[in-house]
Formats: C-alpha cells, structure tokens, sequence
C-alpha cells in the first residue's frame, strides 16, 4: 500500500516476551487521577505497563482514555496519585530526559507547511542533539533508519503536506522511531484514515514492539481492531478502569456491554479465530 508492504494483522510468528520477575515497568501508576473543579475525569488508578508490547485503550468517549493517555506523556500532570517511568517518577525527569525515553504523538497533528519529511523526521532527534544543537552522524543514520523501517524513504524529499493522510501518518510515525524511545503513546493515530491505512498504521506499530522490544500504549474507537493488534486491552468507563487483560478474555459479551453500555455478541473470526465483536439487534 502506497509503496509500504505493511504486514497483515494477523497473529506474530511468536508472541511478546513476557516481562521477566526482574524487568523495570515502564509506567508504574498508584492511585494516580486527574480531575477539573466539580468534575473526575480519571479516578485513582494503579496500573503497571511493562515493555514489549502494544497496550490498547478502549471505550467510549469522555471514558478517560485520552486523559490517561496525556498523564503518561506529561501533557498533563495527576491531581492526585503518583505515576512513574522506569521507576523514576515522572516530575523527577528533565524534559530533554523524558523526551530519549518517551514519544507522545497527540489525536490533532499541526500543519507542517513547507517541510519536507526528511525534515521533519529529523525533529525527533532534538533530544539527542549535541551541544549547540549540532546535528552528529548518529543522529543523520537514526533519521535514515527510521525514514527505511517506515517506510517512507521513497519519498523523503516531498513536502509533508502533499501527502495522503496514511502517508502522513507514517511520516510522523518515523519521526517518533528517529526519537529512539522506550515507549511510543498515540492518541487515536487511525481516527482519520480509511481500513486499509489504518491496517498498515498499526500493522508498523505492532511489529516495532514487537521486533524492537518498545512498549506502546494506543487510544482506539475500534474494539475489533484493538483486540486484533493489541496484546492487552484496558476498558475505562467513566473514566474507570473496568477490564484490563488480553483480548480474549476480555471480548466477552458481558465485558462490552459493562464498557460500552449496549448489547454486543462475540463470534470467532472465519479466518483467524480470533474473537470477533458484533452490535446485537436491530
């Protein structure tokens, strides 16, 4: 697609190395919440996130997950709990520490006008600038690894805003992976694409977790999508946590109803096997 052979969705060769008694988490959340004056957005919360695999945020809006999503990449701070990356907690990271260990990629992307793609992937590599803001050649074989495992090389030097948006959404994407994080956060990358790109968009993601070891945390609307490339789903609901596990255990006709508030049914995928959700009724 569009130059890109992404990957079907369909289950990896070999499943995510599961976290080892002595892995470090890479979020670590205690009672963590975030709330404006008369309002809970998020009720105290303790989660663990650990490395190696794609973490699904689903539910339905105003659940919280676009909230949580923001408390992890510090775009907000808690109003009561604590959160912590790499047991470290999170106001204890300068930004320019943070930023090598944790790429945050929000739902609206600004207009890049007049950049080209090459350009802008190399805005990942700000926190790994030397003094002065020199560019070094790690930093140009980090822009060009990421530009080649994207696939977006082929058109590097074409201006961003005359892209598709599946295009698009790989170009930043690629500056993310220039970053060299830990940990990626998306905030509904797929809202905007059609089946096809939104395919290949998290067919990419699953596939860097998996292959890189880097931990990922996605908002999705789509609980059949999130159940086909996440290794673990987190339902909120009024902005509480109200199912966290794999997604066969959690695609189960009296969990969707609990997170979504209507009546669904699950069947096996035809091809797959996998679980397969459905609006019952009329």
């Amino acid at each position: 697609m569009n130059g890109f052979d992404a990957p079907a969705l369909a289950p990896p060769r070999s499943a995510p190395r599961a976290a080892a008694a002595g892995d470090t988490p890479l979020f670590t959340l205690h009672g963590a919440s975030f709330g404006l004056p008369g309002r809970t957005l998020l009720h105290p919360l303790d989660l663990v996130i650990h490395p190696g695999q794609v973490v699904g945020l689903i539910g339905h809006n105003g659940s919280g997950k676009s909230t949580l999503i923001k408390l992890l990449g510090r775009q907000q701070a808690p109003t009561a709990g604590r959160i912590a990356f790499a047991d470290r907690a999170l106001g204890a990271w300068g930004d320019r520490a943070f930023a090598r260990k944790v790429a945050y990629l929000p739902q609206v992307l600004p207009p890049v006008p007049g950049m080209t793609v090459r350009e802008l992937v190399a805005l990942g590599r700000y926190p790994w600038h030397g003094a002065l803001g020199r560019v070094a050649a790690r930093d140009r074989e980090a822009v060009l690894r990421a530009l080649t495992a994207t696939g977006v090389a082929a058109f590097a030097d074409r201006f961003v805003d005359t892209l598709s948006g599946g295009e698009r959404q790989r170009v930043w994407l690629a500056m993310m992976v220039a970053q060299e994080p830990a940990c990626l956060l998306l905030d509904e990358p797929i809202s905007a694409l059609d089946v096809a790109h939104a395919v290949e968009i998290l067919a990419l993601v699953r596939n860097l977790a998996h292959r890189d070891g880097l931990g990922v945390v996605v908002v999705l609307h789509d609980v059949n999508m999130a159940a086909r490339v996440c290794d673990r789903i987190l339902a909120l609901h009024s902005g509480r946590l109200v199912a966290d596990g794999p997604p066969g255990t959690l695609m189960n006709p009296d969990t969707l109803r609990a997170v979504y508030d209507i009546p669904m049914g699950v069947l096996p995928h035809p091809d797959t096997g996998r679980p397969l959700s459905y609006l019952r009724g009329s």
